[in-house]
């Protein structure tokens, strides 16, 4: 076995935007490689056939169907964050919330200083924590 990657499947052509917004809230991330569909492919031209990010040294992958599917993203699964601090929770969690739903505002649940879940624009799910 080589490797064990979180891999996410957008629709509508949403990869790139979804990785470009979150390379951009998380330092020490990036996109490291794209691979797009070209012309006469299963995909529309363009959109991402496969292409890899890391948030924070975390690799993902991710594409964008060219099925469409009748699922899409779970809050069972979701991109855990530890934040350090007060600010910066609050400014991901704001940032990530815009145009999403709260499924658990920020707050203080008992089992942290600050807590919240989300499900993102893009559908993604995120817990944030500030320990």
């Amino acid at each position: 076995m080589e490797k064990v990657i979180p891999f996410l499947m957008f629709q509508d052509g949403k990869a790139e935007e979804a990785m470009i917004f979150y390379t951009s809230l998380i330092e020490d991330s990036e996109i490291t490689r794209i691979v797009r569909y070209g012309p006469n492919e299963a995909g529309d031209e363009g959109t991402i056939m496969q292409a890899t990010f890391t948030l924070k040294g975390q690799e993902f992958m991710c594409i964008d169907s060219h099925v469409k599917h009748a699922f899409s993203f779970t809050p069972s699964f979701s991109i855990y964050v530890a934040c350090n601090t007060e600010e910066e929770i609050d400014e991901l969690f704001g940032k990530l919330n815009e145009g999403g739903q709260a499924l658990m505002p920020l707050g203080n649940y008992g089992f942290s200083k600050k807590f919240g879940w989300l499900n993102d624009r893009f559908g993604v799910s995120w817990q944030i924590n500030y320990l």
